[in-house]
């Protein structure tokens, strides 16, 4: 038997992680994204870097973490959205990696110095195209995907009301916006900096840190988890589910 706070605690501080270590993380590398000459460069950030690379990583594995953690419990929802949560969850983190590879790799070719034969041009040019699969990386990962994670688990914590529905409606609100400004950027309609671009970003940003302080600090709805079969004779902060996910 899982204890249902357990699990909503340990959903909301992986949320909550994935804010503590990707925010950090991007002005740590951000010195090899802006510096067009980083690969030929001193190597001065090359620690920085990498830190903000393993951060990038960490993140990636939290947002997996709050899948698994909230799985038992909004599967009893719906199986479909709950399957889908975690499937996104875990595509998101390895579209992510390959920014964390390309970063990685960035570090590597400049404390390896100039490869024989090729001169500062063409390290120029190979440095440029690891931060492109970097950058894309960020938009089809982080900058797509949490569309996904968005319908799927907004959807099921709006109809069950395991926590209070304004939170999960702005995830349903943020996610068609941040659709639109995604396949906007994919096909130069506007820029990473554009006025739409941040427009569509605050619905989102809030929805997943307002769902990790409620469940890390208040947890599921107790009449909402009754509702959905678990043990009502448990107390409120301990509600239990079957570890196989048996209802």
């Amino acid at each position: 038997m899982i204890s249902t706070r357990r699990l909503s605690l340990a959903g909301g501080v992986a949320y909550l992680l994935t804010f503590a270590f990707s925010i950090p993380a991007f002005f740590l590398y951000e010195p090899a994204l802006t510096d067009a000459a980083y690969i030929i460069g001193d190597g001065a950030a090359d620690t920085r870097v990498i830190l903000g690379a393993f951060l990038e990583m960490l993140t990636a594995l939290a947002g997996i973490g709050t899948a698994i953690a909230l799985y038992p419990v909004i599967r009893r929802q719906s199986e479909a959205l709950s399957v889908g949560f975690v499937s996104t969850r875990i595509f998101e983190a390895a579209v992510m990696m390959f920014g964390v590879i390309a970063l990685l790799a960035l570090v590597t070719m400049r404390q390896d110095g100039a490869v024989p034969g090729n001169d500062d041009t063409t390290m120029l040019g190979i440095g440029q195209l690891l931060v492109v699969v970097r950058d894309h990386s960020a938009r089809l990962g982080p900058g797509f995907v949490p569309v996904l994670n968005a319908l799927c688990l907004g959807y099921v914590l709006f109809r069950s009301r395991l926590v209070p529905r304004l939170i999960p409606a702005l995830g349903l609100i943020g996610a068609p916006l941040l659709l639109a400004s995604v396949v906007g950027r994919i096909f130069g309609l506007h820029s990473d900096e554009s006025v739409f671009a941040a427009i569509a970003l605050p619905a989102i940003f809030f929805w997943e840190l307002s769902v990790g302080l409620w469940l890390t600090f208040k947890g599921f709805n107790a009449a909402a988890l009754h509702t959905l079969g678990f043990d009502s004779g448990a107390s409120t902060t301990d509600r239990t589910v079957v570890a196989d996910g048996g209802a």
